[in-house]
């Protein structure tokens, strides 16, 4: 009798769960598809993002970034589908506890298979949720990566897991007691040992299998009442997010911003016929983000790693990628019911919550009732950081940039400070408002000719030297600039600047989300080179690196782009460029973000530091995909920062604990953030005044060219 309603309540049991579960799946669908279409390129191709998805998921990729944690949550995924059998063979052993899977149910192969994969599921989920335990926010406070996440969640799906796995030993132990286990036992030793001291019952194994089921079906279950559950989802729509990310050849979402798209989808808005009625300029709601978004939303599983590289999190700001993903995913399924029933908050005698819910601003202050607080999208940095550390590919800049462009271009809400770069790049084509003429001062100090391009590239050049603004305007960049072209006359590369005719690239106001600025100077730029015939550039400028060659092909400028360390670094390795002088000095070097997680160059800036007699080279905590930004990127270095720690004054204190005599980088704006920060430390005396930022050019060009004193840098004393 007691085996009749074992089975009987397990197999209702199942069937509710399976039944509610389907009704998830269809929810979280529904919720999904009331995103505007994304651009068509995430569908194909097919065979490159199957490939992909199957290497990022089956190889655990990205998971092991962080070796441990990434082999347990291997051994814990696997533990699911490969576990099924079990789960079939307790839907018998209810009705009759001497049940047995046909046909492999005597397999040695499958005996010990479920042994090991239950035995080191097992220890890999302790192990997790030790580690959750010791490096949680009750320990770490705001440090602990795991801050922001919905904690009864995790801990429910931890036991879940637990007591599933111990349910499939104590089974295996009871028919091991009872003389009906047809393992040997080398292949499943755990198992013998507990039939050895458990009592040969089987109604007690037939109960045991009824909890064992019970509990799967109401995870199922939890997972259809809880939309919102991302450690739970994550697991069913993680493999369909890194299916359908940005780049199908398996890197994260890095370098080029998304254009913006018509309503439609599959054309980029013309903004010359563009109707902000009608065209999305930006996300003002939440059901304006793509069906990809929404899908980014409800795959996150409050893992961290994004909020525990963020430089504005680490700094004291109010920016967590983390929560801002799942206070988006949140206000989705919150009005996802609504909205699939037409509700909107024209429909008449709707309740005043529903109302309110419907109203809610995407973004907003507290007394605003804003789902997002402005503090927390202009803190952003983009510096990529949260998008290259995410396992289940969510591409958290898109829908930060997504967000600012409706502030900007519908809102016009946005620091003000901003208003002057804006201005300065509409009327004067840089962000410092100065003449075109200016552009063209740093030729005077070197001895010998910049050929400067009037109608066409002059005959016999290879490269277009893209000097970029920070290059001809401030000071400081001037420097490298010198240095870039005393070097590649020195090496005997024929090449050519713009001058006057050279315009900013766009990026602080594509960054800001002044999308029509962006394109206007773009096409400008775009219509210089190609009348120029210009095919190769190399630029100094990291995000003028990454906006001409990753994002001007979005409107119709093809180049093959370098970065001036790139091609430095190819010269030195021809021997046209050969370092004789030592550089007696310890050296750190700053990974600039655009230049490194957005373009994955990493290796040319040390090979210049490497080929250079006497460099001795420290590398910081965060360094390469870990590196920590100078706080200039996402046009904040035309904002103030006014909240926590400043960014670039952390990552001065991370590299004074190097004890450099130099901080050297490959970027104009990374050069003046450090610069800065460094000036303060030596106020305060915290650093010693012999310290300074300079870039791998610089360091080059000592060696090339001993007493070289248009790069601005001497050789000095070793402090």
């Amino acid at each position: 009798m007691l085996y009749i309603v074992l089975g009987i309540i397990t197999t209702l049991v199942a069937v509710v769960g399976v039944a509610m579960f389907a009704f998830g799946i269809r929810r979280m669908v529904q919720t999904v598809r009331l995103g505007r279409p994304a651009e068509s390129g995430r569908t194909g191709p097919f065979g490159r993002r199957l490939t992909t998805t199957l290497i990022e998921v089956l190889g655990h990729t990205r998971m092991l970034k962080r070796p441990w944690v990434g082999v347990a949550h291997w051994f814990v995924m696997v533990s699911f589908p490969l576990l099924v059998f079990t789960v079939a063979e307790a839907h018998g052993e209810v009705w009759d506890p001497r049940f047995h899977l046909p046909l492999i149910y005597d397999w040695t192969v499958y005996g010990l298979a479920i042994e090991l994969i239950a035995a080191l599921g097992l220890i890999a989920i302790v192990g997790l949720a030790l580690y959750r335990q010791f490096n949680g926010p009750r320990r770490r406070g705001r440090d602990s990566r795991f801050a922001n996440s919905v904690h009864w969640t995790a801990y429910y799906v931890e036991a879940y897991i637990v007591a599933l796995l111990v349910a499939i030993f104590v089974i295996r132990g009871f028919k091991a007691a009872i003389g009906d286990f047809p393992f040997p036992v080398w292949a499943t030793p755990l198992s013998h040992a507990l039939g050895a001291v458990l009592p040969a019952s089987e109604p007690a194994l037939a109960l045991v299998a009824a909890f064992k089921l019970i509990i799967s079906w109401m995870f199922f279950m939890v997972l259809a009442a809880v939309l919102t559950m991302g450690i739970g989802w994550h697991r069913f729509t993680a493999p369909f997010n890194i299916y359908f990310k940005r780049d199908p050849e398996g890197g994260p979402a890095l370098g080029g911003l998304k254009p913006m798209m018509d309503k439609t989808g599959k054309e980029p808005l013309d903004f010359e016929e563009a109707d902000p009625d009608e065209d999305p300029f930006g996300v003002g709601k939440v059901e304006d983000f793509t069906w990809k978004g929404l899908l980014d939303f409800s795959s996150c599983t409050e893992c961290g790693r994004c909020q525990s590289q963020c430089p504005a999190w680490n700094t004291g700001k109010p920016l967590s990628p983390k929560k801002l993903v799942m206070d988006l995913r949140d206000h989705a399924n919150a009005k996802a019911p609504y909205m699939m029933e037409g509700i909107t908050e024209e429909t008449p005698d709707i309740h005043d919550d529903v109302l309110s819910l419907l109203g809610q601003p995407l973004v907003g202050t507290e007394e605003e009732g804003g789902i997002i607080h402005p503090d927390v999208l202009w803190s952003c940095t983009n510096c990529g950081a949260c998008v290259e550390q995410c396992p289940v590919d969510i591409e958290h800049i898109d829908h930060i940039m997504d967000m600012r462009r409706y502030q900007v271009m519908i809102e016009s809400s946005f620091p003000s400070e901003a208003n002057t770069l804006l201005k300065n790049l509409e009327n004067k084509g840089n962000p410092w408002g100065m003449a075109e003429d200016r552009r063209m001062d740093w030729m005077s100090e070197l001895d010998f000719e910049v050929p400067v391009v009037e109608d066409t590239l002059p005959e016999g050049t290879e490269y277009l030297f893209w000097v970029g603004c920070a290059g001809a305007l401030e000071d400081r960049a001037k420097k490298t600039t010198k240095a870039i072209a005393e070097l590649l006359h020195t090496a005997g590369v024929k090449f050519a600047v713009l001058g006057g005719m050279e315009a900013c690239t766009g990026d602080p106001a594509r960054r800001l989300g002044m999308e029509y600025v962006f394109q206007m100077l773009a096409q400008q730029n775009v219509e210089t080179l190609n009348e120029a015939g210009v095919t190769k550039i190399v630029a100094s400028c990291p995000h003028c690196f990454n906006t001409l060659g990753n994002e001007y092909p979005q409107l119709g400028g093809e180049y093959d782009v370098v970065h001036h360390s790139q091609l430095l670094a190819q010269l030195v390795d021809e021997g046209r460029l050969t370092p004789v002088q030592p550089v007696e000095e310890n050296i750190t070097y700053h990974d600039p973000c655009f230049l490194g997680r957005h373009n994955k160059v990493y290796t040319p800036p040390r090979e210049i530091m490497e080929q250079v007699p006497g460099i001795t080279t420290k590398e910081m905590h965060r360094h390469k995909e870990r590196g920590f930004c100078c706080g200039a990127g996402g046009a904040r270095m035309w904002m103030e920062e006014r909240i926590g720690k400043r960014i670039n004054t952390e990552r001065v204190d991370e590299a004074l604990t190097t004890d450099p005599d130099t901080v050297s980088t490959a970027c104009p704006f990374c050069q003046v953030m450090l610069g800065d920060a460094i000036n303060e430390k030596k106020s305060a005396g915290e650093a010693k005044e012999s310290l300074e930022v300079v870039d791998v050019s610089q360091l080059l060009l000592r060696s090339v060219k001993p007493g070289a004193e248009s790069s601005g840098a001497e050789p000095k004393e070793n402090a």
